[in-house]
C-alpha cells in the first residue's frame, strides 16, 4: 500500500523546482482563473515559512500591502504555480520567520546574503 501511495506521489511533482529558502525575497507566478479566461499574477514577498515534504510542501510568503500585512501559503508542486522567481538571497537564522509579523517598517527587513 504504501508503495502505491509513493508512486503516485512521485507522479505529481514537478520536474524543475527553484532553490529558495526561508528567508528569500520571491516573485511568485500565479495562475488564476476567472470565468473562462486565465492570467497569471505576480505576489512578491519574503519567504517566512517552508513546511512538508514530496508532494506536499508547502511554503508561505509575506508581504506589506498598503500598510497591511498579507501572507499567502501555496503548495510548491501545484499546477496553479507557474514559477517562483527568487528576487534575492535572504541571511537568516531561523527556519521559521514567525517574528517578522509583530516588525513594521525597517526592522521587518532581512537582511541580504553575499554570496
Amino acid at each position: 500500500m504504501n508503495e502505491i501511495i509513493k508512486k503516485i506521489e512521485e507522479e505529481q511533482l514537478k520536474e524543475s523546482v527553484p532553490e529558495f529558502e526561508v528567508g528569500d525575497t520571491v516573485r511568485v507566478h500565479n495562475k488564476i482563473k476567472e470565468g473562462n479566461r486565465e492570467r497569471i499574477q505576480i505576489y512578491e514577498g519574503t519567504v517566512i515559512k517552508r513546511q512538508g515534504g514530496s508532494n506536499r510542501e508547502t511554503f508561505t510568503v509575506r508581504k506589506i500591502s498598503s500598510g497591511c500585512g498579507v501572507e499567502k501559503t501555496w503548495p510548491l508542486h501545484s499546477p496553479f504555480v507557474e514559477k517562483v522567481e527568487i528576487v534575492r538571497k535572504g541571511k537568516v537564522r531561523r527556519a521559521k520567520l514567525f517574528y517578522l509579523r509583530d516588525r513594521v517598517g525597517k526592522a521587518a527587513k532581512v537582511k541580504e546574503r553575499i554570496q
